[in-house]
Parts: C-alpha cells; sequence; structure tokens
C-alpha cells in the first residue's frame, strides 16, 4: 500500500492539496478496515474452529495497523492544515469530513497501540468461548473473559476521557452515538418507560388475545430461504453488491463499496423469526449501500451518523413495516404461494397481524416484542453500566440478570444460554452499544411520522408491494448525509423537531390497542 504520508509535508510536489493526501490516507485507512470486516463476517459464517487463534493474530495485527495510520503525527498534521484553510473550511463537504475526522484523530490518539492490539486478540478468543459456553450453559466458563474485557474498556475510558461531570460509561457510548451520556438516556429511558409499563399491564389485563398458535406452523429452511430473499429484494437490496448468509446472531457487515454481508438464522418450527431478522438487517444492509461509499469511501461524509440512527433503519423495516398490516396484505398471498402448506394457506393477512403484535414477555431480546423489547435494552444498559463502574461483578452478573427479568418481565431464566449469555456484544468487547438499540425505535417512530406526512399513500403503496417511494425518502433524508449531521441534528431536519419518547409511545398505544381491541 503506498505510504502517502511519507511526503505529506511537500504536497505540491504530488501536485495535491493537504485535503487531496488525507482523503487518500483515508480511503487507504478504510481498505485495511474493510479487510478486518471481511475476516470477521469469515469468522462468523464460515471459518473452522480450529482456526481462532491464527484469527485472533490477523485480527490484532489488522487492528495495530489501522490503529498506527489512524494515530500518526503527520496525519494529525495534514487534518491541522486542512483546518487552517479558510477556503476549503468554507466548503460544507470538506469541513464536515474535516472537523469529524478531527474528532476520530483525537480519539484515536488517546489510545495506547498495546490496548488497541489486547481488545482485538482479546475480543476474537473471547467470542469463540462465548460460543462454545453459550451451548453449554456455562457462564463461568466466559466470566473471565468478561471480566478482562470490563477491564480493557475502563481502560479505553480512562484513555479517551471522561467528560466534565461524566462518568466512564460516556467515554465508550460516545463512541457509538457521539454526544449522547448516560445520565441523558437515564431522562429519555425514564420516560419510555414511565410510558410503556401501563401499556403493558393495560394489554396484559385486557383478557384479550390474538392466536399466535399459527406461528409454529412448520416450513423447511429452503422455503423459508427463498420467500426471505424474495422480500429482500424486493425492498431494495441490492444482490450484487451484497450477500444474505446464516449465522448464530443475525448482524449486517457494510465491508465497503459493493461489499455489503448480511446474516440471519432459521428455525423450522418458527417461520416468520428468520423474515423479520431479515427485514432487520436488510435496513442496515440498505442504509449501508445507500451511503456515499463509491464517491467518498473512507470519509465520514459515507458513514453512518450514528449507531442509533443506523438501528433506526432495521427497526423501522422490520417492526413499521413488517410488523403492519398493509405489508401482510401483499406479503401474505406470495409466502402461500411459496409454502406449499395447507395451514399456511388457511391464514389471513388479519390473523397475522394480530398475532405478529402480540405483547408477551419474552426470555430472548431479538425475539421480543416491540413494546418489551425496550425493556431488555434498558436492563443491559444498566447491568453493563455497573459492571464498568465496579458495582457489580461480573461473576454476579447471571443472578443479577435473572432477578431483574423477574421482577420486569415476570419470567425465570432456565439456563444462561436464555439469559445473560444470549447476545455476542459483550464477547465482542462492545460495552455502551446496546442503548442505541432502543434509541433507534425512538429514531424510527419519529423519522416514520414525518414519512408517513410526505408520502400520504404510503399504506396503499405497502398493500401492493411498491417500497420505492419509502427507500427514496429515507436515502434523501437520512442515507445521503452520512456523517454531515449529528443523530439530533438529522432526527431535526428529517422531522422537524429533536428527539421525543412521544411518537414511539404513540405509535404502540395506537397500534397494540386496535390489536387487542381496546379501541
Amino acid at each position: 500500500m503506498t505510504d502517502t504520508l511519507q511526503t505529506a509535508s511537500a504536497p505540491e510536489a504530488q501536485g495535491q492539496t493537504p485535503y487531496d493526501q488525507l482523503l487518500r490516507e483515508m480511503r487507504d485507512i478504510a481498505t485495511l478496515g474493510s479487510v478486518s470486516a471481511t475476516l470477521g463476517w469469515d469468522q462468523e459464517v464460515m471459518m473452522p474452529p480450529a482456526a481462532a487463534a491464527l484469527r485472533g493474530e490477523q485480527a490484532s495485527l489488522l487492528s495495530s495497523l489501522v490503529h498506527e495510520r489512524r494515530t500518526r503525527p503527520e496525519l494529525g498534521e495534514l487534518i491541522a492544515r486542512c483546518l487552517a484553510d479558510a477556503e476549503l473550511m468554507a466548503d460544507p463537504d470538506a469541513a464536515a469530513n474535516v472537523l469529524n475526522l478531527d474528532r476520530d484523530y483525537q480519539h484515536a490518539t488517546r489510545l495506547p497501540m498495546a490496548l488497541v492490539r489486547e481488545m482485538a486478540e482479546t475480543t476474537t478468543l473471547a467470542m469463540h468461548t462465548w460460543r462454545d459456553a453459550r451451548e453449554r450453559h456455562d457462564f463461568a466458563a466466559f466470566a473471565p473473559w468478561l471480566e478482562k474485557l470490563m477491564v480493557l474498556n475502563q481502560r479505553t475510558a480512562e484513555h479517551v476521557g471522561v467528560p466534565e461531570g461524566g462518568e466512564l460509561y460516556d467515554a465508550l457510548l460516545d463512541n457509538y452515538e457521539p454526544g449522547m451520556r448516560a445520565a441523558e438516556l437515564d431522562r429519555v429511558f425514564g420516560e419510555l418507560r414511565a410510558g410503556l409499563v401501563p401499556l403493558i399491564r393495560e394489554l396484559g389485563e385486557s383478557g384479550n388475545r390474538p392466536d399466535t398458535s399459527w406461528m409454529n406452523i412448520p416450513l423447511s429452511v429452503e422455503r423459508q430461504e427463498a420467500f426471505n430473499r424474495s422480500v429482500v429484494e424486493r425492498m431494495g437490496f441490492d444482490f450484487s453488491a451484497g450477500r444474505l448468509d446464516v449465522s448464530t446472531h443475525p448482524f449486517c457487515e457494510g465491508a465497503g463499496p459493493g461489499d455489503t454481508r448480511l446474516t440471519t438464522r432459521y428455525d423450522e418450527a418458527q417461520f416468520l423469526s428468520a423474515l423479520h431478522s431479515s427485514m432487520h438487517e436488510v435496513g442496515h444492509g440498505l442504509y449501508e449501500q445507500n451511503l456515499p461509499k463509491a464517491e467518498r469511501f473512507g470519509q465520514p461524509l459515507a458513514e453512518a451518523a450514528s449507531m442509533g440512527i443506523h438501528e433506526s433503519q432495521s427497526r423501522m423495516w422490520e417492526n413499521l413495516v413488517g410488523r403492519g398490516r398493509p405489508f401482510w396484505e401483499w406479503a401474505l398471498p406470495r409466502l402461500q404461494a411459496q409454502a406449499g402448506s395447507e395451514a399456511i394457506s388457511a391464514l389471513d393477512a388479519e390473523t397475522v397481524f394480530r398475532g405478529l403484535n402480540v405483547v408477551e414477555p419474552n426470555l430472548i431480546r431479538i425475539e421480543s416484542d416491540e413494546a418489551t423489547y425496550n425493556l431488555h435494552i434498558m436492563l443491559r444498559f444498566d447491568l453493563e453500566r455497573a459492571m464498568l463502574k465496579g458495582d457489580l461483578a461480573v461473576r454476579d452478573l447471571p443472578g443479577a440478570w435473572n432477578e431483574r427479568i423477574r421482577s420486569d418481565l415476570g419470567l425465570t431464566v432456565p439456563d444462561d444460554a436464555r439469559g445473560a449469555m444470549q447476545d455476542i456484544h459483550w464477547s465482542m468487547g462492545a460495552v455502551g452499544y446496546f442503548p442505541t438499540y432502543a434509541l433507534g425505535n425512538l429514531y424510527a417512530a419519529q423519522l416514520w411520522e414525518a414519512i408517513g406526512e410526505a408520502i400520504p399513500d404510503l399504506d396503499a403503496q405497502l398493500r401492493a408491494g411498491e417500497f420505492g417511494d419509502l427507500l427514496a425518502w429515507l436515502k434523501t433524508n437520512v442515507h445521503a448525509h452520512g456523517r454531515r449531521y449529528t443523530a439530533p441534528e438529522l432526527c431535526q431536519r428529517a422531522t422537524g423537531r429533536p428527539l421525543s419518547p412521544a411518537p414511539l409511545l404513540a405509535n404502540l398505544r395506537g397500534k397494540l390497542r386496535a390489536v387487542y381491541g381496546l379501541e
């Protein structure tokens, strides 16, 4: 790879401005990152188990190379020269890139290389241990790795720096949701909880419960795969620039221009579980495919605004589209034609719509309904925050988790695989990530209100299986901007007001009270 920064002190000799050099270097760094992303996808989808140790070394080396390139003094000098160029900074695109790159550089230079390498190697081995321990319901085998990851996250937060008046968690949260603070999450989540708890109680006490027995109709994986692919394609996902595979935990990896990898998982006894996990990941995938990577790969303007905004795209397609009556008026006849099942052929769209919107506590986060899902996120936020502070010992996590599930959802956790070990995130070292899921729900509902105003016949379009106008609105108002705006700024611009729990609560109240015959 060309060492573009060796001659950064003499850009005129190359016929390049400092800004040209900066963008070339960031593309090289992004290309290295894309290699790491592809190896990460391979690890989850295709890698043989015996390759785990080597993959740890590979991940560690790549992470160190990326970190070295991102923290070189010459890069900082280029950024400084760009910042000092008044004419350049008068260009909105250049200013957005340079200001974001300066922020990233300041963040990266605070992390020692040894810490970056140790985190990369530890997470690779921890994920391998997590998968094995999860299958054996053996939290004790995973606990030492989680303890080490919490220590590494504490050290990371200390190096990055705690904002004034904040806490260690804020430094990690800022990596996923820039500008957000734990105290603000407490406030927002508090308002959301205050609206959700009485609604969930009202539905549970109504005595009404839509039929869900049909959800366990068996359907072969092959037929599920065929239907899922047809829906994914209709939504607008470009298979010439992406894939849909299978992994233990569904995910989306936007490796780079023309390369977006999705995964889902199948269960023959729950034939719609894979569809909704697929629609969720496609929401992420459409965002990745429609960021301006072809022209701007490596630039902040080709990257997602935040993980909360990223999650808003997946939750919108999964829930606001995929659990809506208009969608099923279009999708059900197509499922029936492909399924070859008398039981599925006997279903009607109203039964499917009502059944998909049942509010029923579930042990598994990714299989939870729209209302109780947010309680899962609040649980994880509270527990990881407590572990990071040292208020909760890792060895006590299962007990704390199980008690919170009992008090929040009224359920008993039978084993750690369906308890504290169900998510891959902590084995990846991703502390501060979970809150972005609930933020995604909040952003999605607020964007959906704005979309409904902009596309008055949206329901009619969904009934016809036409998703083009919806996707076009998202491309224009969300995808095209990259990191030009922070998530709160993007929300304000797209919807005309700051983020609020009110749209999500209004959407859930309206839909769920109707489903339960309370309106």
